[in-house]
């Protein structure tokens, strides 16, 4: 039988028979990159010698130690398996063989590096770096026979074990074969990353290296020059040159550290054109394996050597810069993170950026113009640009002082309900519209829509949601006074000493969050009364559920009909409230593109958490009954009829907010379809990768796609897919959307300033109108503003959006830059919630008081200053986040 193969033998498809480390070479050699001579010792050896020595089952035995176990458990279960392979020995006919290959490499005595190669290593998903041992500089057959046993036993070191075991790999999937190389004459070595795992970017090499041999390098035992290198061009990008006092130089047998020439020391290991020629052979590397490598190299005086290749595990999404200036597109003007850039909380994709900004500005034209005259507002007096992606409201000097000076005007113009503002033109006139637009436009068939129509469709629905939402903050300023005036009454006339505050007699309203919480309990409810379909939601992946609710399939073992029926009930929930929007960007889905978060409060619910939303809001509005009684009570006739108008005006305007935030994304579904049909087509025109990359075309781009009949009904490839964006097969715009999401992806990184420029001046005149407080926060407490009352010491749980919804656990304090309506079903699980940006009246201090949990809301900082994890003090009466130190979890 054959043990050795030759390295460049071995396939692609070899894995079980010469391990990760094996095959990645293999895949070098063949690729004509510069690889040691070697050979690998196959798996079937590993088998050959557990069986003839007879430990093999004995093996397993010992190493079956629970995920959790103690340190001290995977120890001593290790030391007993490798006593198993000192005592053991190599069969003749292994021995033979390995001498034999051993002997083709030179002289008898050339020194070699005997590594491990195991089954579960090196692969895409789990890298297993460095768990077994690796034997440098050996010499002579009989101590490579020696190696091959302890490389062989060095599967079941302690650290292996217990990594295999968090990776669920079983003990007795595993087997280990041994590649043996010939060492090369290093003078310095490293490692190098193919793409940069700090931000993701594909096009930049990290390289670290140090005199000597790399062994040390991968162990991090000595210091190392850092690089960071432009693939593209073989340009530094950074340089961080070390001080290395030692290296790793061979030794009679083995290795041993030395100290460095002090020449040397601060000398760089690389000069620039050596770091570029590195980079380029990882470049090489990377387009050979199809996906970025972590390699090990050595530096002779014949050049680069490849001492090993494997996938990088865990590398994010490429990266932008993070941003650190905030350039100002028009210098006279000022520029305000509020109103509905509350709701664009993350940078804006290109699309929705090029077209929200017209579509603002001319709502709030049309509005200011029916209040105040035509000029109220003038051509360029305001917009909604970005910085840095981010969205501004942008007022040029002039025309802030313009419409400051007419604020009384239109406040009595808001009260009066003129230009259909106020809760009278948001009930008659702005939401029946809104509505009558997106039914006009459902009722076109989208395949059947030419490039043209669809466009136009996006621009009215856009248009008409965006002029909806101007009518909508009219109501909110309505919302706020009259809250803001009842409370102020309440506290200086009516309250005593124990009493509850104001908001007590605000609570037990119905409103459109509220309705959406108790469709789902009832859901929740139904699918109870059946076993069947209980397990079903509870068992079965929340994503496989999301599939089946798309396709009409049941979940696995339940029967269809029963499916079917829930089905279609929790259709008519997403018909009804699937259209709240978690980010205004039209590019982040709505629930009803994607219930995940829905199902997962509906399994909440199924598992017996959270309250029963239909009780909670009896006993609000009992005790809201009761004390409105008590309150009434010690009031004269004209204190209690005052009392009572200005209740009632608080009370009826507070749910119609709501009501009406809720209700902008009402177009967003269709929207989003009308989008995601001209990607499709796009994609069969090679202009895109994938059709959600619409969203990323600058709309000049997609209106000349649509000019030239790109996106045309005769384009549409209803099975369009991703398509291949390598070579001459790229999409016409591949490039430009990978590089536009790259520079997205780097600004949400960054804490968007609150108002620009940033002045003392702005901060005095204008801070205390912003929905978030100081970005300048240090200390372990958190200030924000208390939303809602209460004290609860609690686990973080820091949302970046609805893509984290999933990870939400009961009792967590929920933490995000913002939330809206979309976010209501996540309060059932919070035991308080914290965000970045909202006040007293906002939504989410709202919604938290129904709840009866603590809201510390407008901290400006709670997602760069708190992670997950992390215990922390919510106190929503003094508004603070305390960060507890970390043994304080008992609490």
């Amino acid at each position: 039988m054959t043990w050795i193969y030759g390295l460049a033998d071995v396939g692609r498809n070899d894995l079980a028979l010469a391990g990760g480390k094996a095959v990645g070479l293999a895949g070098l050699i063949q690729a004509g990159l510069p690889v040691p001579p070697g050979f690998v010792l196959g798996t079937d050896a590993y088998g050959a010698f557990a069986e003839a020595n007879g430990i093999d089952r004995r093996i397993v035995e010992l190493a079956v130690v629970a995920p959790q176990a103690a340190p001290g458990d995977y120890a001593a279960a290790s030391g007993r398996i490798r006593a198993l392979f000192t005592g053991g020995e190599m069969p003749e006919d292994i021995a033979a063989e390995l001498a034999a290959a051993y002997g083709l490499l030179g002289d008898g005595n050339v020194p070699v590096a005997v590594r491990s190669s195991a089954t579960a290593e090196d692969l895409a998903t789990a890298s297993f770096a460095g768990q077994q041992e690796t034997y440098l500089n050996v010499r002579g057959a009989e101590a490579l026979a020696r190696a091959v046993v302890d490389c062989w036993a060095s599967l079941w070191t302690a650290r292996a074990m217990a990594y295999r075991a968090r990776e669920g790999v079983s003990p007795g999937d595993v087997r280990l074969a041994v590649v043996v190389q010939q060492m090369v004459e290093a003078d310095a070595a490293g490692v190098m990353f193919t793409a940069n795992p700090a931000n993701g970017r594909r096009d930049q090499a990290v390289i670290s290296a140090a005199w000597g041999l790399g062994e040390a390098v991968v162990s991090g035992t000595v210091s190392t020059d850092n690089l960071v290198v432009d693939a593209r061009t073989g340009a530094i990008v950074s340089r961080q040159t070390a001080d290395k006092d030692v290296m790793t130089v061979y030794a009679e047998t083995g290795t041993r550290e030395q100290p460095v020439a002090a020449a040397r020391r601060r000398a760089p290991v690389l000069d620039d054109q050596a770091a570029a020629g590195l980079a380029a052979i990882g470049t090489r590397i990377a387009g050979h394996f199809g996906v970025p490598q972590d390699v090990e190299w050595a530096r002779t005086a014949d050049g680069f050597f490849v001492l090993q290749s494997r996938p990088i595990t865990a590398l994010p999404e490429p990266a932008g810069d993070v941003p650190d200036t905030w350039p100002l597109p028009y210098p006279k003007g000022m520029y305000f993170r509020a109103s509905i850039v509350e709701q664009l909380p993350d940078p804006l994709t290109p699309l929705f950026a090029d077209m929200i900004d017209g579509a603002v500005a001319r709502s709030l034209q049309a509005l200011m113009a029916g209040a105040l005259g035509k000029n109220a507002i003038r051509d360029g007096d305001i917009g909604l640009p970005t910085i840095n992606g981010y969205a501004y409201y942008y007022y040029r000097n002039s025309g802030m002082w313009r419409m400051m000076a007419k604020s009384p005007a239109a406040f009595r113009a808001l009260i009066r309900g003129e230009a259909h503002m106020g809760v009278a033109g948001w009930r008659e006139y702005s939401h029946p519209k809104y509505e009558r637009v997106v039914r006009e436009w459902s009722a076109k068939p989208l395949p059947e829509m030419s490039g043209e129509e669809l466009l136009a469709g996006v621009r009215a629905l856009l248009d008409a949601g965006t002029v909806y939402y101007t009518a909508v903050q009219s109501i909110i300023p309505l919302a706020a006074t009259s809250e803001l005036t009842f409370r102020a009454f309440y506290d200086k006339l009516v309250r005593r000493d124990g009493d509850p505050p104001a908001q007590a007699l605000l609570l037990g309203f119905d409103s459109e969050p509220i309705r959406a919480e108790k469709s789902l309990y009832d859901l929740s409810g139904w699918a109870r009364s059946d076993p069947a379909l209980t397990a079903a939601l509870l068992e079965r992946p929340t994503a496989e559920l999301a599939g089946c609710l798309r396709t009409g399939s049941p979940p696995q073992g339940l029967d269809d009909v029963l499916w079917q029926e829930w089905r279609i009930a929790f259709r008519e929930h997403l018909d009804l409230y699937g259209h709240t929007v978690y980010n205004l960007d039209f590019a982040t889905p709505v629930p009803a593109d994607d219930p995940a978060t829905l199902l997962e409060t509906v399994k909440f619910y199924l598992r017996g958490q959270g309250t029963d939303p239909h009780e909670r809001q009896r006993q609000l509005t009992e005790r809201r009954e009761q004390l409105t009684t008590v309150m009434a009570a010690r009031l004269g006739p004209r204190r209690r009829a005052v009392f009572f108008r200005l209740l009632r005006w608080a009370q009826q305007t507070a749910p119609i907010r709501e009501d009406a935030l809720a209700d902008v994304g009402l177009a967003w579904p269709l929207l989003r379809r009308m989008l995601a049909e001209l990607g499709g087509r796009l994609v069969g025109s090679a202009v895109l990768a994938g059709p959600a990359d619409v969203y990323w075309l600058r709309f000049q781009e997609l209106q000349a796609a649509v000019d030239f009949g790109l996106a045309g009904t005769e384009t549409r490839d209803a099975d369009a897919g991703e398509v291949a964006i390598t070579g001459a097969d790229r999409p016409v715009r591949a490039a430009a959307v990978e590089e536009r999401k790259m520079r997205w992806r780097g600004q949400a990184k960054a804490a968007a300033p609150q108002m620009l420029p940033e002045s003392r001046w702005m901060e005095r005149s204008f801070g205390s109108w912003m929905p978030a407080g100081s970005q300048h926060q240090s200390g372990d407490v958190i200030k924000g503003v208390g939303a809602s009352s209460g004290r609860i010491t609690a686990g973080v749980r820091v949302l970046e959006g609805p893509q984290d919804f999933g990870s939400m656990q009961p009792g967590e304090v929920l933490v995000a830059r913002i939330t809206t309506p979309a976010w209501t079903s996540l309060f059932a699980m919070a035991s308080a919630v914290v965000t970045d940006v909202g006040g007293p009246l906002s939504h989410s201090s709202i919604v938290a008081r129904e709840y009866g949990i603590p809201a510390v809301l407008g901290t400006g900082v709670a997602t760069q200053r708190l992670v997950t994890g992390q215990q922390v003090l919510v106190d929503g009466d003094a508004g603070t986040v305390t960060i507890l130190p970390a043994d304080a979890s008992a609490a």
